[in-house]
Formats: C-alpha cells, structure tokens, sequence
C-alpha cells in the first residue's frame, strides 16, 4: 500500500486528509519551519509520496521575502529531501500561472502569472519541480471554501476553479491514478458569481475589480484531467 502525507493543514490540506485519512504534518502542531528542512525531514521519511499544500498565498502581500521563502526556496529544500529519499512530491500549484497568458490555458503552454510577488515565486516553485524532482506532479489550481464566505462576487472573474471538497476530490483521484508531470485541475469554466449562487443564493453580483493586478480570466483546458481521469 502506498503511504501518503500531506504537508500543511490549511483549507485544502484538511479536506484532502478529510476525504482520505492520509497522515498530516502541520506547521502549527508540529512546530516545523518549511524554510527549514531539518524540522521537517524525519517526518517524512518512510513516505512514498508527499503532498504539499503549504504555499504563502496573501497574493497581493508585496513582502518579496515571504513568498520567496515559502513558495520558491521552501519549495526547492523540499524537492531535494525527496530526492533524496525516493518519494514523489506532489505539489499543489495555482490557476494564477495563467493570469496573462491565453484563454483556456494548456499544460504545455508558456505560463504568465499575475504580476506579484506570488505568482511570481509560484512560477519559480513550478518550474523548480520541474526541472529537479526526480518524481512529481503539479497540480494547478483554485479551491474556494463551502459556503461562499462573502456577500459580493465578481461576474468578469473567470476560470475553472471550484469549491474544496470538489478540488480536492479531483486531486485524490489524479494521485490515486498515478499522474505525473503537470495537469490543470479544475471544474467547467464559470464566473466566480456563478460559482457563488450555489452556496449562496443571496450573493450580490460585482463587475469592478479590487485592484489592476487582479486576474478576470484564469481559464485552464482541462482535457489532460478528463483523459487520466476518464471523466
């Protein structure tokens, strides 16, 4: 039986151990320093395979050392400890490497994250997998919590993202089946004001978005995912 674990209990983290029963290291609990190997290493040994799900994802904090630290360098130590202990990594990437690229982005495409310090450092973290593991997968997504927490969403904020318990039952079945390499993992395309009104029927509808560097389509093809997963 393959033994699995996921690093970092945030909302993902919790839903993937939730679905599955999969062990658990948390930076809380546990008292580890992603940044810092050596608080985390032993934990791991003797996994096949680690998901990680600890990213610094205040997408529009300009602290560049954080997002450094945590989603490129933490990253990085972190392909080197399963190298060296023969254990896929499983990482858990964003729909925001697609911010500027073109709609209904592919895995072969040229990514182009939004213009910030995160999805800066997450296309760094990316293409680190890609070209150190020895044995991965890169999942690239956005996962909302259920219900919907706010009273406004965006009708021009476009993509293939999905509430947690979806996403996450869409990752299981991706490691569960073996995948490799890159995939898009998502749900049909929609506006996040549509993906509101299931939880919340009351959601008032907005088309002013907050800021210039906020994404309005993060489109992904999911053709690769439906293949693998015969969906």
């Amino acid at each position: 039986m393959i033994k699995r674990v996921v690093l970092g209990d945030g909302l993902l983290g919790s839903e993937l151990v939730r679905q599955t029963g999969w062990g658990c290291i948390s930076r809380r609990e546990q008292g580890i320093d992603f940044t810092k190997p050596h608080t985390y290493e032993h934990l791991i040994v003797g996994y096949d395979e680690v998901i990680n799900c600890i990213a610094h994802t205040d997408t529009y904090d300009e602290n560049r050392d954080i997002h450094w630290d945590v989603n490129y360098a933490g990253v990085s130590k972190l392909v080197d400890i399963c190298n060296k202990h023969d254990i896929k990594l499983i990482h858990i990437s964003t729909d925001y490497m697609y911010t500027n690229s073109k709609k209904n982005s592919s895995e072969t495409d040229i990514p182009s994250p939004c213009n910030t310090w995160y999805g800066y450092t997450k296309l760094l973290g990316d293409a680190h997998v890609q070209l150190k593991s020895d044995n991965y997968l890169v999942a690239r997504c956005t996962h909302k919590p259920s219900p919907f927490p706010y009273s406004k969403a965006y009708t021009n904020l476009i993509g293939n993202f999905d509430y947690v318990n979806k996403i996450a039952e869409l990752i299981v079945l991706l490691i569960q089946s073996g995948g490799e390499g890159i995939y898009n993992v998502g749900t049909e395309l929609k506006s996040m004001f549509d993906l509101a009104k299931v939880t919340r029927p009351d959601v008032h509808p907005i088309n002013e978005l907050c800021n210039d560097q906020m994404p309005t389509d993060v489109s992904m093809d999911i053709t690769k995912l439906k293949g693998k997963l015969k969906l």
